[in-house]
């Protein structure tokens, strides 16, 4: 099974200064959602993001998203072949789940797992 690329993700400290900046310089549609703003990037083929402000460390990130089937599976995969779980499965109510991980250089990228019918 392919996994592609779904979903980016934008951390920052001032959730509302920061979507106004990518909305601004590349004319995204924010719309929000939660603690979070969606990013619809309206591009033949392009995928969404968001932005969100964690209330800890990291603040300022960028993560990509791969679609996976089996969050634990990739995540116990990545473990064997040097990386490390940074962010275990966690709901998003409605949407789906999804993990962190940290490949062998400590660069961190994210699995999702949407929710099944």
């Amino acid at each position: 099974m392919p996994n592609p690329v779904i979903h980016f993700e934008i951390g920052c400290k001032d959730n509302a200064k920061t979507a106004k900046f990518y909305a601004d310089l590349f004319g995204w549609t924010l719309e929000p959602y939660g603690p979070t703003t969606m990013i619809n990037t309206g591009g033949d083929g392009g995928i969404g993001g968001h932005v969100t402000a964690l209330s800890h460390e990291p603040h300022h990130y960028i993560t990509v998203y791969a679609q996976v089937d089996d969050l634990q599976a990739y995540l116990s995969k990545a473990e064997r072949l040097g990386g490390k779980t940074i962010v275990p499965p966690t709901e998003v109510p409605g949407m789906g789940h999804f993990a962190w991980l940290a490949d062998v250089e400590g660069t961190i990228f994210g699995l999702w797992k949407p929710k099944t019918a």
